[in-house]
């Protein structure tokens, strides 16, 4: 099992942490890279439509629709 890294984000001007498996941050920066954003770009996008879902997770979908889209 893939141990999660953390990574520091800022959002809203807040200061915050996210952990994911790395192969969801893989996944993060090549959807970054894709749309031309940095990834604290990208997960301030997902934050602002993820409703009630944890952002950790909102993440994992966001990384998972784009796989199965690419």
């Amino acid at each position: 099992m893939a141990s999660l890294k953390k990574r520091s984000i800022l959002l809203s001007g807040h200061a915050t942490s996210m952990a994911l498996e790395p192969e969801f941050w893989a996944v993060m920066d090549e959807m970054a890279a894709s749309q031309g954003v940095t990834l604290a770009v990208l997960i301030a996008q997902i934050d602002e439509g993820r409703g009630e879902r944890p952002l950790a997770s909102a993440c994992r979908v966001a990384a998972l629709a784009y796989a199965r889209a690419n």
